[in-house]
């Protein structure tokens, strides 16, 4: 099946909007939906490799939503007394407003609102994150964004996303036809089902975007991830 993106037609949590109790709830499914099916345990899994028992790091995410991940990084980093400094990126206002009220017990994480395919930053970062936002993009801004996360980083890059399938469509579809019915929800995970990218095309983007000697690997419930353990300048 091909993917459908139309750039004109916007997932409603991207649209914009005031903070009010309908985006709340999207927000707070999709963090229900990361935990249960697989995102966060994929990140886990890559930051229990990089991120040693007293290191002090860098990190960035990019389209951080919510910022659960960060979080998660952040509990993981305290467990085993690590130091670490996340900047928490998103474009949305009232998103990061969501962020920044979870997030009051966190002072690791800092959030700045700005565009991920332009965001600068003084130094480059030990760790660059991108999570479940890939497919919000059109096929070229997917590939500036994978040369910008690589910019970004001077050690580890770490992308991951939804895999396209009929698995994920099917899937998806009885989520939202039988648990997650909020509308905005319902939309905007339809949506971004047909819109995620095939194994292969997340492959032959990460080669366009000058990646080299990088991980690609296929993770249960339609996630796939791409990253990079070292920089080769």
């Amino acid at each position: 099946m091909k993917r459908s993106f139309d750039p004109a037609l916007l997932e409603m949590m991207d649209r914009p909007q005031p903070l009010s109790a309908k985006l709340e709830r999207d927000l707070k499914y999709l963090r229900q939906l990361n935990r249960w099916f697989g995102s966060h345990r994929l990140v886990l899994n890559f930051m229990q490799r990089w991120i040693r028992p007293g290191a002090r790091l860098r990190i960035v995410d990019l389209a951080t939503g919510s910022s659960d991940i960060p979080r998660l990084i952040v509990d993981y980093a305290r467990s085993i007394n690590a130091m670490i400094q996340i900047d928490a990126i998103d474009r949305q206002p009232p998103t990061l407003d969501v962020a920044k009220k979870l997030s009051i017990d966190y002072p690791e994480i800092s959030f700045f609102e700005a565009d991920i395919l332009n965001w600068q930053t003084d130094e480059p970062y030990d760790i660059v994150l991108n999570s479940l936002a890939l497919h919000h993009f059109s096929e070229q801004d997917a590939i500036q964004l994978l040369r910008r996360c690589r910019e970004l980083s001077r050690s580890f890059v770490l992308v991951s996303d939804l895999r396209r399938s009929f698995f994920l469509q099917a899937g998806v579809f009885l989520l939202t036809a039988l648990i997650f019915r909020e509308p905005m929800t319902k939309f905007d995970a339809r949506l971004s089902a047909a819109r995620a990218f095939s194994f292969a095309e997340m492959h032959d983007m990460a080669r366009r975007a000058g990646w080299t000697n990088f991980g690609h690997r296929k993770f249960r419930f339609a996630r796939q991830a791409i990253w990079l353990d070292k920089i080769d300048n």
